[in-house]
Parts: structure tokens; C-alpha cells; sequence
């Protein structure tokens, strides 16, 4: 297993990044402060180069790679955005990004990875399906295999976002995060727990993709096996580094319905007046949920990333 990323790590990661990745903003906002009883900071990832967090550790990854590395091309599968950030970090570093897409993504997220010059190759919406075709791509290509978040070196850049926040609002009393992969979760917990041991980290996702909180809870690495969802993003099972650092440094893993979280997302847009996916809402539906105690709190809150479909609003 690959070794955890340390704080220098993610130090590096920001240095590495920061000719690259935007510093986004954070926002509050007066009416989900007065509907939770806290002060709310959210850090707008939906922002970020790509729509999304995961441009941050697709481009650590990338410009870590050797010149020699580079040259062969980098590949990985991804529902999108991983995809989308890699196909761009690739494009920027003047290399090639080979992309496994499962069949069912939305049109959205495909037409960023080629935008950005990613060459796709579609594959049955399974997670077996998705390693088997990337196992075939990288033995006829040669390409260098970035996963999208079982990597340190993607966690590392992943964690430059909390560290982002922590800077701006230091002493949080909570960081929440969703967790699909575990990448962001991982990468958050690393940084939050080495700057402030007692400022607790939360995850949040879906019931009907549920690994991480079912493996958060037995203590040990369940897959997921049938993941039904509108949060594509939050389709991918823990891997073993994420896990393994979740294990050790998130407090919990909460999860809420699909119902909640097309309420939680129209709110954000009506409310903030930003786009947010669903796998952003996850966070802001355990909060409409009352599923974490945030009373006087101050509490930061990633929001992952803004890409939708607006051809197929969910509600």
C-alpha cells in the first residue's frame, strides 16, 4: 500500500499547484446560519479549474511526474471530474491523458474531458468494468496510472483545499467533507488533524452508495458492490490508503437520501446564488437534516464542484 501523505507533503502540493489551481473563495451566507444556529464557511471548490476540488490533485500528481514518466502519458477512469481534471493537467504539462469513462456519466463531464483533449474510452458502469478496461488501456498504451484517489499523491493535492480554508477561518470546530473515493475526506483529515487535533472531521454520502460509512462503522474495507445515486461523483468505493486514513483520523461518516440532497442543492442555488452538484449537496442535506450537531458551531464546508447537466435539472 502506498505511504500516507504527510504535512509536507501537502505543503509541497500547494507550492507544486499554485502556478495552476485557483484559490477559490469562501463564502457564508445569513440564512443557512440562521436555519442551522451556526456559522457556516463554505469553500467553493465549484469554482476551481475543471468545476472541481479534483483538478487539485490531478495536477500535484501530474507535475510530480519526472520528464521521463511524462512522456508515456497518463491514464485512469473516472465518472468525471477526476477525468476532466486529469485530461486538463495533462493537456497543460503537454501530454497525453487516456480516460476510461463508464457508459452512463453525464454528457456534461464527457464533453469537458474532451475539451480538454482527454481521449476517452467508454466502459460498462461497474467499478470491475472500469478496472479491467483501464488494466487493458495502460498494457497497450504504457501510460502512467493516476488513480483518482487512492494516490498520495492526489490526496495530497486534494488536502490543499481544507488547508486553503484553514488559513482564512483557523480554530474550526468541524470540517465536513463529502467522501465517495475517500480522497478529499483523507486528504482534509490529514491537514485538519495535524494543524488542529481537536477540530473534528465529518463525512457525508449516500445512502444508496454507502461503502464508506458501512466500512467506517465494521472497521473493515466493504466495496461497493450496487451504487444507486444521483451523486455520480460519490459512486467510487474507499480504497485501501483512503481507508486506512479515514480509519485513523475522520471522527465520523453520516449518509442522507437522494431526496434530500435535490432539496439541499435547489436551496444552495436559490439561496447563494451558486451551481453545485449533487455530490456537493450531500454536505449541506446532513446539515437540512439535522444529521450533525452544529449548534454554535463554526463549521467549514467543502463544496466540491458545480458540474451539471442543465438539460436534465433534477427537479
Amino acid at each position: 500500500m502506498n505511504s500516507i501523505p504527510t504535512l509536507k507533503d501537502i505543503q509541497e502540493a500547494v507550492r507544486r499547484i499554485a502556478p495552476y489551481a485557483h484559490i477559490t473563495p469562501i463564502l457564508t451566507n445569513s440564512y443557512f446560519n440562521e436555519l442551522t444556529n451556526a456559522q457556516l464557511y463554505f469553500k467553493c471548490e465549484n469554482f476551481q479549474k475543471t468545476g472541481a476540488f479534483k483538478f487539485r490533485g490531478a495536477c500535484n500528481a501530474i507535475m510530480s511526474l519526472t520528464d521521463k514518466e511524462a512522456k508515456r502519458g497518463v491514464a485512469t477512469h473516472s465518472s468525471g471530474n477526476h477525468a476532466a481534471a486529469l485530461s486538463l493537467a495533462a493537456n497543460i504539462r503537454n501530454i497525453t491523458a487516456h480516460i476510461v469513462i463508464p457508459s452512463n456519466a453525464p454528457a456534461i463531464k464527457i464533453k469537458a474531458v474532451q475539451s480538454y483533449g482527454g481521449k476517452i474510452r467508454f466502459c460498462e458502469p461497474s467499478l470491475k468494468a472500469r478496472e479491467s478496461t483501464l488494466s487493458q488501456l495502460l498494457e497497450e498504451t504504457g501510460a502512467i496510472p493516476i488513480h483518482p484517489y487512492n494516490d498520495p499523491k492526489v490526496i495530497a493535492g486534494q488536502a490543499t483545499a481544507a488547508l486553503e480554508l484553514l488559513a482564512n477561518v483557523p480554530n474550526l470546530d468541524m470540517i465536513i467533507t463529502p467522501v465517495g473515493g475517500g480522497g478529499l475526506l483523507s486528504g482534509s483529515a490529514i491537514i485538519v488533524k495535524g494543524k488542529y487535533p481537536h477540530t473534528k472531521v465529518i463525512g457525508v454520502e449516500p445512502e444508496g452508495a454507502d461503502d464508506a460509512f458501512q466500512s467506517f462503522s465494521s472497521g473493515r474495507l466493504i466495496p461497493c458492490t450496487n451504487p444507486n445515486t444521483i451523486a455520480d461523483g460519490l459512486l467510487a468505493s474507499l480504497g485501501e490508503l483512503t481507508f486506512s486514513i479515514i480509519t485513523k483520523y475522520v471522527d465520523d461518516i453520516i449518509t442522507v437520501s437522494d431526496q434530500s440532497i435535490i432539496h439541499a442543492m435547489r436551496v444552495v442555488w436559490e439561496r447563494m446564488k451558486i451551481i453545485i452538484e449533487p455530490s456537493s449537496a450531500v454536505v449541506v442535506a446532513a446539515l437540512l437534516e439535522q444529521k450533525i450537531d452544529v449548534y454554535n458551531q463554526r463549521i467549514g464546508i467543502i463544496l466540491t464542484g458545480g458540474n451539471v447537466d442543465l438539460e436534465s435539472l433534477l427537479w
